[in-house]
């Protein structure tokens, strides 16, 4: 072997050599964690401080409606680390038991109306007239896909709800044919044509509108879908939505807001994605972050799927109550 060869050699081992260790010095694991868009903010700040707690992690967060994102891992075959859905039972109707073994309810939100300073009406909107307002020729509101995102059936729920409150039979048959152009996959997809003016106001949760700076209009109790007081109230109305076969439908029934997660059978990384979710469902990390942006925690909360849940994780949920 001549020395020229001998270098080349020399060189060529030395540069596998630097590249494994530079791999193994840069080389992250990485988390992927397909969500609900109004857990972004939430979730971008716990993602940040699990990231300082476990060096060498990336956490890669994929927004998306709850339903759309457990129709990537169910149709597309998407694999993802965690699943957390702005409703619980999303997971249940569209992954378990195929793709996911169990269901964590960890935090609720409610819906509101929200504009801001320059919105169309915004010196005048209250709770009596917020209705008669969004019918106005020359005002429009926006709101999410309800096939998509829970935000969206829930915008339909509330505006039947509404309809119940207010006493106003074929209010949310006005309401729902109004502004169709404007309905968007997921309801931070709204917050664009907000901040251009093109539309006045959205059917949107109130977390997200205090995580934005936005102004917003509190809706009563019995509209609200937050209080498990008016569990019975919300149940009276219902929607039709896409169901988990194509062709099909399931009917959602009002309920209090409740956001689930779980891990996905297809996880790459289960272990780390455990880890996640107990720092996520932890009272003085991830929970303490979700209160501070408008999202109450509802942990321990009754699930199911307890009995499938990892050890470690049954310290944040319960066994199912009686069924009421």
């Amino acid at each position: 072997m001549n020395k020229l060869s001998l270098a080349l050699m020399t060189i060529a081992a030395m540069m596998l050599a630097s590249c494994s260790t530079e791999g193994e010095r840069s080389g992250s694991r990485e988390l992927v964690i397909f969500h609900a868009g109004s857990l972004a903010v939430p979730l971008r700040q716990i993602a940040d401080e699990f990231e300082k707690e476990h060096s060498g992690v990336r956490v890669l967060l994929e927004a998306a409606g709850s339903r759309a994102c457990a129709r990537k891992i169910a149709d597309l075959d998407r694999w993802c680390d965690v699943m957390a859905s702005a409703d619980y039972t999303v997971i249940d109707e569209l992954l378990i038991p195929e793709h996911a073994d169990w269901n964590i309810r960890f935090a609720g939100n409610e819906m509101a109306i929200v504009y801001h300073d320059k919105s169309r009406g915004s010196d005048e909107i209250n709770v009596e007239n917020w209705h008669e307002l969004l019918l106005r020729d020359g005002v429009a509101f926006g709101r999410s896909d309800p096939d998509s995102d829970p935000c969206g059936y829930r915008a339909v729920l509330a505006m039947k709800l509404a309809g119940m409150y207010y006493g106003m039979e074929g209010l949310s048959a006005q309401l729902l044919e109004k502004d169709t152009e404007y309905i968007r996959p997921k309801e931070t997809d709204l917050l664009a044509l907000l901040e251009t003016g093109t539309i006045d106001f959205i059917f949107l949760y109130r977390s997200v509108a205090q995580q934005h700076g936005l102004d917003y209009l509190l809706l009563p109790d019995e509209i609200n879908l937050k209080s498990p007081e008016f569990a019975k109230v919300y149940k009276a109305v219902s929607v039709e939505i896409s169901g988990r076969e194509p062709g099909t439908t399931i009917t959602k029934r009002g309920a209090p807001m409740v956001y689930g997660v779980t891990i996905p059978k297809n996880a790459p990384d289960p272990s780390l994605a455990l880890e996640f979710v107990r720092f996520l469902l932890d009272v003085d990390k991830g929970l303490t972050i979700m209160e501070r942006n408008g999202q109450p925690p509802l942990v321990p909360s009754p699930t199911d799927t307890y009995d499938k849940l990892p050890d470690e994780l049954k310290g944040f949920a319960l066994p199912p109550g009686p069924v009421s």
